[in-house]
């Protein structure tokens, strides 16, 4: 059994009949003062696979999150460095879960990889023929890079000394957007050739492709269990695939625009969906009925997300604001404005109480997830943000601009 901890939420890893298996156990509920060992032992009478035997580990691991919950918030970001990572502008940003390091994907058709301490440039993988434009870290594990490329292929990296130990070669068109699975096992990519291919890790080889849109995919997620998989495309829809047999199970249908970004909450059982239709929509993740449209925003919506405990939800537009809104009252609760363009990236830092937004306007800003009142405003790019991104404690952030340059804060 391999037990991995997230923030609200515990992933268990198990064989069964040969098979890896996973399950998730939420956490919801878990305040500072909850008596951990009464709830590990709620928990054991529902899951057999904590046995005694690692009750004391999990018990540790409960107690370790509430230390987290319960540590006072009044942490302010100062510039630490300034990376001149590129020599053409930068694609994406990316943090390994601890935060140690990070890597930058650029149109000068390579991933570096950063030393977030030193600042330093650990490494650079080079290979690629054409612009990076994807890039991820395996987390929670971070040994290995994905990179995805206009050159039509995907390639799969050693963190560690950044050998390249497989080229995907499949896809007709740029691939866009990629991801891991949690479990580390299926790293799948999205391509403007309108399809979506998972391809294994351990093997090299491609396990299917997803056919079924009829424009361009510019956005995938899996869910924490990495049974189901989803697909925003070009075509105004998002996909519900099953990753064991490449089945289409659902198809979300509403949106009356191109499709942004899509997301699974932590528990699997909601996904957001945002689009060029100036709206947010909620839907049931098990039978792909529409839940909720969250309306609000005047333009484009640019990216969506759920917090770690999929209780908050949050829309980044081109109008220059941000909104929060209740994923289970469907309410807005807060509208974060003060950019003075549009905001092309939002994300909550892993406590859920802080969020963060990229901006055109050449800032970042740090926001109260509760009040929405803005706490903090990342000046000092000449041009504009299009990535952010926490580490996992929530105390560093990382910038990237089109001024080629990345910021440590």
């Amino acid at each position: 059994l391999f037990i991995t901890f997230f923030f609200k939420g515990i992933i268990l890893e198990y064989v069964q009949g040969g098979e890896p298996k996973t399950r998730s156990i939420d956490l919801l509920n878990l305040r500072p003062d909850t008596d951990a060992i009464a709830l590990v032992e709620e928990i054991q009478k529902g899951e057999p696979l904590i046995t005694a035997s690692c009750k004391e580990h999990v018990i540790h691991l409960v107690r370790r999150l509430q230390e987290k919950l319960g540590e006072k918030e009044d942490h302010k970001f100062y510039l630490f460095k300034v990376l001149r990572a590129h020599i053409l502008p930068l694609t994406n940003v990316a943090f390994n879960k601890s935060g140690s390091c990070f890597i930058t994907g650029s149109y000068d058709r390579t991933c570096k990889v950063w030393d977030t301490a030193s600042g330093e440039e650990l490494r650079t993988l080079e290979g690629h023929r054409n612009v990076v434009y994807a890039i991820a870290f395996n987390n929670p594990y971070g040994d290995k890079i994905a990179t995805g490329s206009f050159d039509k292929t995907c390639k799969l990296w050693s963190t560690e000394t950044g050998k390249c130990y497989h080229t995907f070669r499949g896809h007709s068109a740029e691939i866009v957007c990629l991801s891991f699975n949690l479990q580390s096992t299926v790293v799948a990519t999205g391509s403007m050739d309108t399809t979506a291919k998972l391809w294994d890790i351990e093997k090299g080889e491609e396990i299917v492709t997803l056919s079924g849109h009829s424009a361009e995919i510019i956005a995938l997620s899996f869910n924490t269990t990495g049974d189901r998989i989803i697909t925003g495309s070009f075509d105004q829809t998002v996909a519900v695939w099953d990753v064991g047999t490449g089945r289409m199970l659902h198809t979300l249908i509403g949106h009356r625009g191109e499709i942004s970004s899509a997301q699974f909450n932590w528990d699997c059982s909601l996904i957001v969906t945002g689009s060029m239709d100036k709206t947010c929509m909620l839907w049931n993740a098990m039978t792909g009925t529409h839940i909720a449209t969250l309306t609000g925003h005047s333009d484009e919506i640019l990216d969506v997300c759920f917090d770690y405990a999929g209780q908050r939800i949050a829309t980044a537009s081109a109008d220059g604001s941000a909104r929060i809104y209740n994923a289970e009252t469907k309410k807005c609760i807060a509208k974060l404005e003060g950019h003075g363009g549009e905001i092309s990236k939002i994300c909550f830092n892993p406590k859920g109480n802080h969020i963060l937004t990229a901006s055109s306007d050449k800032t970042a800003r740090l926001w109260d997830a509760a009040t929405g009142h803005c706490l903090q405003i990342l000046e000092g790019h000449t041009d504009e943000i299009f990535s952010c991104a926490f580490n996992y404690k929530g105390d560093i952030i990382i910038t990237g601009s089109k001024d080629n340059t990345c910021r440590i804060w």
